[in-house]
């Protein structure tokens, strides 16, 4: 299961999700549903969203237990 520390570099940056999906080209419903994990973005998406941050995607994003590839 993919995880992401989304809504904590969010938090850090005091952006509401409605915030960081205007800079990404999204609804606020998109961003909610990847914080929760209920919605893996695209590769397109997920650079978006690091470089809102100044992140690497890795950085946001990583595999539940990292070993099961």
């Amino acid at each position: 299961m993919l995880q992401n520390s989304v809504k904590m570099m969010r938090a850090r940056e005091s952006w509401t999700q409605g915030d960081l999906a205007q800079r990404v080209g999204v609804t606020r419903q998109t961003i909610g549903f990847i914080e929760k994990g209920d919605y893996s973005p695209s590769i397109e998406l997920a650079l978006k969203i690091a470089q809102e941050f100044g992140e690497k995607v890795d950085d946001l994003f990583w595999l539940e237990g990292g070993d099961e590839l």
